[in-house]
Protein backbone atom coordinates (compact mmCIF):
# COMPACT_ATOMS: atom_id res chain seq x y z
CA UNK A 1 0.00 0.00 0.00
CA UNK A 2 2.60 2.36 1.05
CA UNK A 3 4.65 1.16 -2.20
CA UNK A 4 1.84 2.16 -3.97
CA UNK A 5 1.16 5.86 -2.60
CA UNK A 6 4.77 6.50 -3.17
CA UNK A 7 3.92 5.76 -6.91
CA UNK A 8 1.34 7.86 -7.30
CA UNK A 9 2.89 10.44 -5.27
CA UNK A 10 6.13 10.04 -7.79
CA UNK A 11 4.07 10.39 -10.66
CA UNK A 12 2.32 13.51 -9.57
CA UNK A 13 5.36 14.92 -9.11
CA UNK A 14 6.11 14.14 -12.76
CA UNK A 15 2.82 15.71 -13.87
CA UNK A 16 3.50 19.11 -12.23
CA UNK A 17 7.06 19.34 -13.99
CA UNK A 18 5.79 18.83 -17.08
CA UNK A 19 2.95 20.95 -16.76
CA UNK A 20 5.76 23.78 -15.82
CA UNK A 21 7.84 22.83 -18.71
CA UNK A 22 4.80 23.01 -21.05
CA UNK A 23 4.22 26.41 -19.69
CA UNK A 24 7.53 27.83 -19.50
CA UNK A 25 7.96 26.40 -23.52
CA UNK A 26 4.67 28.65 -23.96
CA UNK A 27 6.01 32.12 -22.22
CA UNK A 28 9.02 30.93 -24.41
CA UNK A 29 7.12 31.45 -27.74
CA UNK A 30 4.97 33.88 -27.03
CA UNK A 31 8.04 36.20 -25.55
CA UNK A 32 9.82 35.12 -29.27
CA UNK A 33 7.04 36.20 -30.89
CA UNK A 34 6.73 39.31 -29.48
CA UNK A 35 10.53 40.05 -30.32
CA UNK A 36 10.30 38.58 -33.53
CA UNK A 37 7.05 41.43 -33.42
CA UNK A 38 8.94 44.27 -32.42
CA UNK A 39 11.52 43.20 -35.02
CA UNK A 40 9.47 43.32 -37.62
CA UNK A 41 7.71 46.86 -36.93
CA UNK A 42 11.06 48.54 -36.13
CA UNK A 43 12.48 47.22 -40.04
CA UNK A 44 9.12 48.42 -41.14
CA UNK A 45 9.59 51.92 -39.73
CA UNK A 46 13.50 52.26 -40.72
CA UNK A 47 12.47 51.61 -43.70
CA UNK A 48 9.91 53.92 -44.06
CA UNK A 49 11.99 56.76 -42.30
CA UNK A 50 14.97 55.50 -45.15
CA UNK A 51 12.39 55.95 -47.89
CA UNK A 52 11.95 52.81 -48.35
CA UNK A 53 8.37 52.29 -49.83
CA UNK A 54 6.67 50.46 -46.80
CA UNK A 55 3.52 49.54 -48.83
CA UNK A 56 4.70 47.32 -50.97
CA UNK A 57 8.25 46.20 -49.07
CA UNK A 58 10.24 46.75 -52.37
CA UNK A 59 11.93 49.93 -53.87
CA UNK A 60 14.29 52.20 -53.66
CA UNK A 61 16.25 53.33 -50.38
CA UNK A 62 17.86 55.92 -50.16
CA UNK A 63 20.00 56.29 -46.99
CA UNK A 64 19.78 58.70 -44.25
CA UNK A 65 23.20 59.13 -44.30
CA UNK A 66 25.32 60.47 -47.35
CA UNK A 67 23.80 62.17 -50.17
CA UNK A 68 23.38 59.91 -53.04
CA UNK A 69 21.55 55.99 -53.49
CA UNK A 70 22.63 52.85 -51.38
CA UNK A 71 20.64 50.78 -53.18
CA UNK A 72 18.50 49.63 -56.03
CA UNK A 73 15.71 47.63 -57.37
CA UNK A 74 15.24 47.50 -60.91
CA UNK A 75 11.57 45.66 -61.69
CA UNK A 76 10.77 47.24 -65.38
CA UNK A 77 9.42 44.55 -67.68
CA UNK A 78 10.23 44.39 -70.77
CA UNK A 79 7.17 45.47 -72.23
CA UNK A 80 6.92 48.50 -69.76
CA UNK A 81 10.65 49.51 -70.98
CA UNK A 82 9.35 48.73 -74.49
CA UNK A 83 6.24 51.23 -74.33
CA UNK A 84 7.57 53.91 -72.84
CA UNK A 85 10.91 53.79 -75.59
CA UNK A 86 7.80 53.97 -78.32
CA UNK A 87 6.12 56.37 -77.04
CA UNK A 88 9.73 58.80 -76.40
CA UNK A 89 10.41 58.58 -80.07
CA UNK A 90 6.84 58.72 -81.66
CA UNK A 91 6.90 62.33 -79.75
CA UNK A 92 10.65 63.12 -80.48
CA UNK A 93 10.18 65.87 -82.84
CA UNK A 94 6.86 67.01 -81.75
CA UNK A 95 6.19 70.09 -79.54
CA UNK A 96 5.88 67.79 -75.98
CA UNK A 97 8.47 65.61 -76.28
CA UNK A 98 7.74 62.88 -73.40
CA UNK A 99 10.77 61.34 -71.46
CA UNK A 100 10.51 57.05 -71.43
CA UNK A 101 12.87 57.38 -68.24
CA UNK A 102 10.31 59.38 -66.47
CA UNK A 103 7.64 57.65 -67.59
CA UNK A 104 8.89 54.34 -65.92
CA UNK A 105 9.76 56.39 -62.85
CA UNK A 106 6.36 57.57 -62.68
CA UNK A 107 4.87 54.11 -62.29
CA UNK A 108 7.46 53.16 -60.74
CA UNK A 109 6.94 55.10 -58.21
CA UNK A 110 3.37 54.87 -57.81
CA UNK A 111 3.44 51.51 -56.86
CA UNK A 112 6.43 50.99 -55.03
CA UNK A 113 9.01 49.71 -57.93
CA UNK A 114 6.10 46.87 -58.79
CA UNK A 115 5.40 46.60 -62.62
CA UNK A 116 2.78 44.51 -63.95
CA UNK A 117 0.62 43.74 -66.98
CA UNK A 118 -1.39 47.12 -66.18
CA UNK A 119 1.85 49.08 -66.31
CA UNK A 120 1.85 49.77 -69.88
CA UNK A 121 -1.51 50.84 -69.73
CA UNK A 122 -0.98 53.13 -67.28
CA UNK A 123 2.40 54.31 -69.02
CA UNK A 124 -0.08 54.99 -72.03
CA UNK A 125 -2.55 56.46 -70.39
CA UNK A 126 -0.21 58.86 -68.81
CA UNK A 127 1.70 59.70 -72.19
CA UNK A 128 -1.35 60.66 -73.60
CA UNK A 129 -2.78 63.39 -70.72
CA UNK A 130 1.23 64.82 -71.40
CA UNK A 131 0.76 65.09 -75.12
CA UNK A 132 -2.58 66.61 -75.02
CA UNK A 133 -0.62 68.97 -72.63
CA UNK A 134 -3.35 68.12 -70.12
CA UNK A 135 -0.84 68.27 -67.02
CA UNK A 136 2.68 68.06 -66.87
CA UNK A 137 5.06 65.80 -65.60
CA UNK A 138 6.15 68.48 -62.36
CA UNK A 139 1.79 68.89 -61.57
CA UNK A 140 1.50 64.87 -61.91
CA UNK A 141 4.66 63.91 -59.49
CA UNK A 142 4.55 66.94 -57.13
CA UNK A 143 2.72 64.94 -54.30
CA UNK A 144 4.87 61.80 -55.32
CA UNK A 145 7.16 61.13 -52.17
CA UNK A 146 9.86 59.20 -53.96
CA UNK A 147 9.44 59.76 -57.47
CA UNK A 148 12.58 61.98 -57.65
CA UNK A 149 14.33 59.22 -56.17
CA UNK A 150 12.85 56.47 -58.86
CA UNK A 151 14.01 59.41 -61.01
CA UNK A 152 17.45 59.37 -60.44
CA UNK A 153 18.43 55.48 -60.15
CA UNK A 154 16.19 54.77 -63.49
CA UNK A 155 18.34 57.47 -65.02
CA UNK A 156 21.19 55.79 -63.47
CA UNK A 157 20.45 52.31 -65.57
CA UNK A 158 19.10 53.66 -68.79
CA UNK A 159 20.25 57.34 -69.66
CA UNK A 160 23.07 56.11 -72.18
CA UNK A 161 20.90 54.22 -74.12
CA UNK A 162 18.49 56.82 -76.21
CA UNK A 163 19.22 59.69 -78.36
CA UNK A 164 20.66 60.92 -81.04
CA UNK A 165 23.21 58.46 -83.33
CA UNK A 166 24.12 58.00 -87.20
CA UNK A 167 24.38 55.29 -89.38
CA UNK A 168 26.43 55.33 -92.42
CA UNK A 169 24.61 54.37 -95.86
CA UNK A 170 25.31 53.94 -98.90
CA UNK A 171 28.56 55.89 -97.80
CA UNK A 172 26.93 58.67 -96.27
CA UNK A 173 25.76 59.38 -92.52
CA UNK A 174 22.63 59.28 -91.88
CA UNK A 175 20.87 61.18 -88.59
CA UNK A 176 18.48 59.01 -86.38
CA UNK A 177 17.22 59.14 -82.81
CA UNK A 178 16.22 56.17 -81.51
CA UNK A 179 17.89 53.28 -79.37
CA UNK A 180 21.63 53.60 -79.41
CA UNK A 181 22.53 50.55 -77.36
CA UNK A 182 22.65 47.21 -78.07
CA UNK A 183 22.27 43.40 -77.19
CA UNK A 184 25.74 42.25 -75.86
CA UNK A 185 25.10 38.81 -78.49
CA UNK A 186 25.62 40.00 -81.89
CA UNK A 187 22.94 39.52 -84.60
CA UNK A 188 22.65 36.07 -85.93
CA UNK A 189 23.50 34.04 -82.82
CA UNK A 190 21.40 31.92 -80.75
CA UNK A 191 21.64 31.85 -76.98
CA UNK A 192 18.86 31.16 -74.30
CA UNK A 193 18.48 32.64 -70.72
CA UNK A 194 16.72 32.74 -67.49
CA UNK A 195 15.93 35.02 -64.90
CA UNK A 196 18.87 33.64 -63.03
CA UNK A 197 19.86 37.08 -60.83
CA UNK A 198 20.56 36.21 -57.21
CA UNK A 199 19.99 32.38 -57.70
CA UNK A 200 23.94 30.54 -55.55
CA UNK A 201 27.02 30.45 -56.39
CA UNK A 202 29.55 28.35 -55.15
CA UNK A 203 33.12 28.26 -55.77
CA UNK A 204 35.54 30.06 -54.17
CA UNK A 205 32.83 31.05 -51.65
CA UNK A 206 29.28 31.37 -50.91
CA UNK A 207 27.40 34.16 -53.02
CA UNK A 208 24.51 35.04 -55.13
CA UNK A 209 24.58 35.60 -58.45
CA UNK A 210 25.37 39.72 -59.15
CA UNK A 211 24.70 39.18 -63.55
CA UNK A 212 22.84 37.79 -66.14
CA UNK A 213 23.74 34.57 -67.70
CA UNK A 214 23.13 33.97 -71.74
CA UNK A 215 24.07 30.60 -72.65
CA UNK A 216 25.74 30.32 -76.54
CA UNK A 217 28.46 28.59 -78.73
CA UNK A 218 32.32 29.32 -78.55
CA UNK A 219 33.26 32.17 -80.61
CA UNK A 220 29.96 34.03 -80.58
CA UNK A 221 30.93 37.61 -80.93
CA UNK A 222 30.16 39.96 -77.96
CA UNK A 223 29.36 43.47 -78.41
CA UNK A 224 29.35 46.44 -76.19
CA UNK A 225 26.06 47.64 -74.90
CA UNK A 226 26.83 51.05 -74.38
CA UNK A 227 29.60 53.14 -75.52
CA UNK A 228 32.11 53.78 -72.79
CA UNK A 229 35.98 53.33 -71.43
CA UNK A 230 37.78 50.24 -71.62
CA UNK A 231 38.48 49.80 -67.74
CA UNK A 232 39.71 46.14 -67.09
CA UNK A 233 40.81 43.99 -69.07
CA UNK A 234 42.35 40.34 -67.93
CA UNK A 235 42.11 37.85 -65.86
CA UNK A 236 40.20 37.01 -62.80
CA UNK A 237 39.37 33.76 -61.39
CA UNK A 238 36.04 34.24 -61.11
CA UNK A 239 35.16 35.68 -64.40
CA UNK A 240 37.86 34.15 -66.29
CA UNK A 241 38.96 36.64 -69.33
CA UNK A 242 36.97 40.07 -68.83
CA UNK A 243 35.89 43.06 -69.67
CA UNK A 244 34.81 46.14 -67.78
CA UNK A 245 33.31 48.74 -69.77
CA UNK A 246 32.60 52.25 -67.77
CA UNK A 247 29.32 55.07 -68.87
CA UNK A 248 31.15 58.29 -70.27
CA UNK A 249 28.70 59.84 -67.05
CA UNK A 250 30.68 57.04 -64.44
CA UNK A 251 26.84 55.53 -63.57
CA UNK A 252 27.20 52.33 -65.29
CA UNK A 253 29.71 49.60 -65.15
CA UNK A 254 29.21 46.63 -67.57
CA UNK A 255 30.69 43.51 -66.76
CA UNK A 256 31.39 40.79 -69.34
CA UNK A 257 32.83 37.42 -68.36
CA UNK A 258 34.19 34.08 -69.29
CA UNK A 259 35.25 34.97 -72.57
CA UNK A 260 37.15 32.03 -74.77
CA UNK A 261 39.95 30.46 -74.06
CA UNK A 262 43.27 32.06 -75.71
CA UNK A 263 40.90 34.32 -77.79
CA UNK A 264 39.01 36.08 -75.52
CA UNK A 265 39.02 40.06 -77.00
CA UNK A 266 38.93 41.73 -80.03
CA UNK A 267 42.11 42.29 -81.68
CA UNK A 268 43.89 45.37 -80.18
CA UNK A 269 41.60 45.85 -77.38
CA UNK A 270 43.16 47.49 -74.15
CA UNK A 271 42.49 49.31 -71.13
CA UNK A 272 41.81 53.07 -71.67
CA UNK A 273 40.05 52.60 -75.22
CA UNK A 274 37.18 54.22 -76.12
CA UNK A 275 34.32 51.86 -77.93
CA UNK A 276 31.33 52.54 -79.54
CA UNK A 277 28.15 50.60 -78.92
CA UNK A 278 27.67 47.64 -81.13
CA UNK A 279 31.37 47.20 -81.76
CA UNK A 280 32.87 43.51 -80.96
CA UNK A 281 34.79 43.69 -78.01
CA UNK A 282 34.99 39.99 -76.95
CA UNK A 283 33.77 36.24 -77.96
CA UNK A 284 31.84 33.69 -75.76
CA UNK A 285 33.51 31.34 -73.95
CA UNK A 286 33.25 29.46 -70.77
CA UNK A 287 36.66 30.42 -68.96
CA UNK A 288 37.22 31.16 -65.09
CA UNK A 289 36.92 29.60 -61.84
CA UNK A 290 40.81 29.27 -61.60
CA UNK A 291 43.49 31.22 -59.90
CA UNK A 292 45.43 29.79 -63.39
CA UNK A 293 44.96 31.88 -66.48
CA UNK A 294 43.57 30.61 -69.60
CA UNK A 295 41.33 28.23 -67.87
CA UNK A 296 37.83 26.57 -69.09
CA UNK A 297 36.35 25.63 -65.42
CA UNK A 298 32.83 26.93 -66.36
CA UNK A 299 31.13 23.90 -67.73
CA UNK A 300 28.57 25.64 -69.76
CA UNK A 301 29.81 28.03 -72.78
CA UNK A 302 27.98 31.64 -72.19
CA UNK A 303 28.58 35.13 -71.81
CA UNK A 304 28.05 36.08 -67.82
CA UNK A 305 27.06 40.18 -68.06
CA UNK A 306 26.30 42.52 -65.28
CA UNK A 307 25.40 46.37 -65.21
CA UNK A 308 26.64 47.57 -61.62
CA UNK A 309 25.30 51.28 -60.76
CA UNK A 310 27.36 53.65 -58.90
CA UNK A 311 26.01 56.51 -57.70
CA UNK A 312 29.66 57.26 -55.54
CA UNK A 313 32.89 56.06 -56.15
CA UNK A 314 33.12 54.89 -53.27
CA UNK A 315 30.36 51.82 -54.13
CA UNK A 316 32.83 50.71 -56.96
CA UNK A 317 34.03 48.01 -55.48
CA UNK A 318 33.55 46.12 -51.53
CA UNK A 319 30.22 45.94 -49.72
CA UNK A 320 28.32 48.67 -50.99
CA UNK A 321 28.50 47.72 -54.91
CA UNK A 322 24.94 47.74 -56.21
CA UNK A 323 23.87 45.08 -59.18
CA UNK A 324 20.69 45.21 -60.72
CA UNK A 325 18.66 42.30 -62.41
CA UNK A 326 19.28 42.44 -65.76
CA UNK A 327 16.59 40.06 -67.49
CA UNK A 328 13.92 42.32 -68.72
CA UNK A 329 16.28 44.45 -70.20
CA UNK A 330 18.34 41.83 -72.36
CA UNK A 331 14.82 40.65 -73.52
CA UNK A 332 13.96 44.73 -74.46
CA UNK A 333 17.54 45.02 -76.55
CA UNK A 334 16.79 42.15 -78.34
CA UNK A 335 15.29 44.75 -80.48
CA UNK A 336 18.50 46.14 -81.50
CA UNK A 337 21.55 43.97 -82.37
CA UNK A 338 24.50 44.59 -83.68
CA UNK A 339 25.15 43.02 -87.28
CA UNK A 340 28.41 41.39 -87.81
CA UNK A 341 30.85 39.85 -90.38
CA UNK A 342 33.88 37.47 -90.32
CA UNK A 343 37.06 39.03 -91.02
CA UNK A 344 38.63 36.54 -93.53
CA UNK A 345 41.59 34.19 -92.61
CA UNK A 346 41.40 35.40 -89.01
CA UNK A 347 39.04 34.65 -85.80
CA UNK A 348 38.22 38.32 -85.95
CA UNK A 349 34.59 39.90 -86.49
CA UNK A 350 33.73 43.81 -87.43
CA UNK A 351 30.32 45.17 -87.00
CA UNK A 352 28.59 45.68 -90.65
CA UNK A 353 27.65 49.05 -90.37
CA UNK A 354 29.44 52.29 -88.48
CA UNK A 355 27.69 53.96 -86.18
CA UNK A 356 28.88 57.44 -84.69
CA UNK A 357 27.80 58.20 -81.27
CA UNK A 358 27.91 61.86 -80.00
CA UNK A 359 28.65 61.10 -76.42
CA UNK A 360 32.13 59.52 -78.14
CA UNK A 361 32.69 62.28 -80.09
CA UNK A 362 31.90 64.32 -77.92
CA UNK A 363 34.69 62.21 -75.10
CA UNK A 364 37.02 62.00 -77.86
CA UNK A 365 36.96 65.88 -78.07
CA UNK A 366 37.61 66.14 -74.15
CA UNK A 367 40.55 63.64 -74.91
CA UNK A 368 41.98 66.09 -77.68
CA UNK A 369 42.14 69.36 -75.68
CA UNK A 370 43.22 67.50 -72.96
CA UNK A 371 46.48 66.38 -74.62
CA UNK A 372 46.73 69.58 -76.15
CA UNK A 373 46.55 71.28 -72.87
CA UNK A 374 49.09 69.05 -71.68
CA UNK A 375 51.50 69.23 -74.99
CA UNK A 376 54.04 71.68 -73.56
CA UNK A 377 54.82 68.52 -70.91
CA UNK A 378 55.96 66.37 -73.89
CA UNK A 379 58.57 65.92 -76.38
CA UNK A 380 58.96 65.37 -79.82
CA UNK A 381 58.69 61.12 -79.16
CA UNK A 382 55.89 61.19 -76.70
CA UNK A 383 53.72 63.59 -79.67
CA UNK A 384 54.31 60.86 -82.13
CA UNK A 385 53.78 57.76 -79.98
CA UNK A 386 50.40 59.82 -78.67
CA UNK A 387 49.23 58.70 -82.27
CA UNK A 388 45.99 59.11 -83.98
CA UNK A 389 42.67 59.92 -81.72
CA UNK A 390 40.52 59.17 -84.99
CA UNK A 391 40.29 55.54 -84.07
CA UNK A 392 37.94 53.06 -85.65
CA UNK A 393 35.16 52.57 -83.00
CA UNK A 394 37.67 53.22 -79.83
CA UNK A 395 40.90 54.57 -79.67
Amino acid sequence: MRKHESSQKSAGRWIVRLELILLLAFVCAAASRELRGRSVRQQRNEAADSGLSAESGEAIEVSATGNYIKWVEFHATCEALAAAYDLDVATCKEKIHVNWIELLAYAGAKHGGKFDRNSVREIETVAEKLRDGETTMDQLTKDMEYYEYYLEAYSAVLSGMVGEFSLEEDGKWKRYYGLKAFSPVAKGFDYSHYDDFGSSRSYGYSRPHLGHDMMGQIGTPIVAIESGVVEALGWNQYGGWRIGIRSFDGKRYYYYAHLRQNYPYAEGLAEGDVVTAGDVIGYMGHTGYSVKENVNNIETVHLHWGLQLIFDESQKEGNNEIWIDCYELTKFLYRSRSEVAKVEDSKEWRRVQEMQDPAVEKRRKKEVAGFLFRLPEYGADDIIKAGDFSGNGRT
